[in-house]
């Protein structure tokens, strides 16, 4: 079984937490599937989850370089010698960071629904969006990556994992889809 999942905003990437903040489990109640991977607490978009450990493995392993594309907002207006170095890559403290392809605008894409809370807007400070794409999943990596080339991430909405995607897949909703 493979399912897709839209996470939302503050909702942690597990099933319990020990803490009370909301989890996988507010929303998915089928049994017995795990995370392909992770999304941080304060990340959006697909997930996905199986009971098929072939699967996982094959969809989660650095391995196997599966492309992971994200719509970040940023702050500031991301600009071409920012977006060349994202793709040239560069050290970080764990290791070489380098993006597969890399996109630019200054207007929200069309499939980014309203984040509640909303992001923190500053009058003297505009934000533009990025589409990156990484084919590995290091911790916190897009953040990271995007600081390094100063533009402090606002937003990150991650809208497919291969060849699985969002698909119009609402918020806080979730979907059996055939691996």
């Amino acid at each position: 079984m493979l399912v897709a999942f839209n996470k939302p905003f503050k909702v942690l990437s597990q099933f319990t937490d020990e803490n009370g903040r909301r989890t996988l489990a507010d929303y998915i109640s089928i049994k017995q599937i795990y995370s392909i991977g992770r999304l941080d607490y304060d990340s959006e978009g697909l997930m996905l989850l199986t009971d098929d450990g072939q699967l996982k493995h094959n969809l989660s392993n650095p391995n196997k370089k599966v492309n992971k594309v994200y719509l970040v907002q940023v702050e500031g207006i991301a600009k071409k010698p920012q977006l060349d170095l994202l793709r040239k890559g560069f050290k970080l403290k764990d290791g070489f960071a380098q993006a597969v392809a890399i996109k630019s605008q200054l207007k929200q894409p069309s499939v980014v629904w309203k984040r509640n809370p909303p992001i923190r807007q500053r009058k003297n400070s505009p934000t533009s969006w990025v589409e990156i794409t990484l084919n590995e999943g290091r911790n916190r990596q897009v953040r990271r990556m995007m600081a390094h080339v100063g533009l402090p991430v606002l937003r990150l909405i991650r809208i497919s994992i291969g060849h699985y995607s969002l698909n119009n897949l609402s918020v806080g909703s979730h979907r059996i889809i055939d691996a």
